[in-house]
């Protein structure tokens, strides 16, 4: 198979943890942002049962969880002065997404702490903390978003609109 056959490349191997992190979030960001604007923000009090969160509820999870990751690289203290605030509006979940990927980018972007070198403390078990090395820390942070916009994604199946791709293609994203 040439290179031509296929639209994905093969990332080569960095050095730094912190290039290898920045490749990662970069993409994963863009996608679960492609998912997040095909949402219909008039929708955003959509809730598929009783014990699930809204639309606007799971994306907020999304900034929230970005927030501790630009914490965590930064050395400060993930959970410092408690959980951080959520946006008040769909829109407002866009902007501060785009926002805060934009300040990881940079803080990644920097040759600072290359490694990732330091903890962070967060939950480690029920009512339980616990130091987690930064650079797992931050892999959970990106693996929980990716669990979440899975969850997002059938939300913008039951809102009526068009899913994008993620990983492949979609009913109403074919790539034929």
């Amino acid at each position: 198979m040439t290179a031509a056959a296929t639209p994905l490349s093969i990332p080569t191997v960095d050095a730094t943890a912190k290039a290898r992190l920045l490749r990662k979030f970069e993409r994963e960001h863009a996608t679960t942002l492609k998912i997040l604007r095909a949402f219909p923000a008039d929708q955003a009090s959509l809730r598929p049962n009783e014990r699930c969160n809204s639309a606007q509820q799971l994306a907020a999870a999304f900034v929230l969880e970005e927030k501790m990751l630009l914490k965590s690289l930064k050395g400060e203290q993930v959970l410092g002065g408690g959980m951080p605030s959520a946006p008040d509006s769909w829109n407002e979940i866009l902007a501060e997404f785009e926002r805060t990927g934009q300040d990881i980018v940079a803080v990644l972007q920097s040759p600072a702490d290359a490694n990732l070198s330091g903890t962070s403390t967060f939950f480690v078990g029920p009512k339980q903390m616990g130091e987690i090395p930064r650079e797992a820390f931050a892999d959970s942070m990106i693996h929980d978003q990716i669990h979440h916009r899975g969850q997002l994604s059938i939300y913008v199946r039951l809102a009526g609109a068009k899913l994008p791709s993620i990983y492949g293609p979609t009913a109403d994203e074919p790539w034929n």
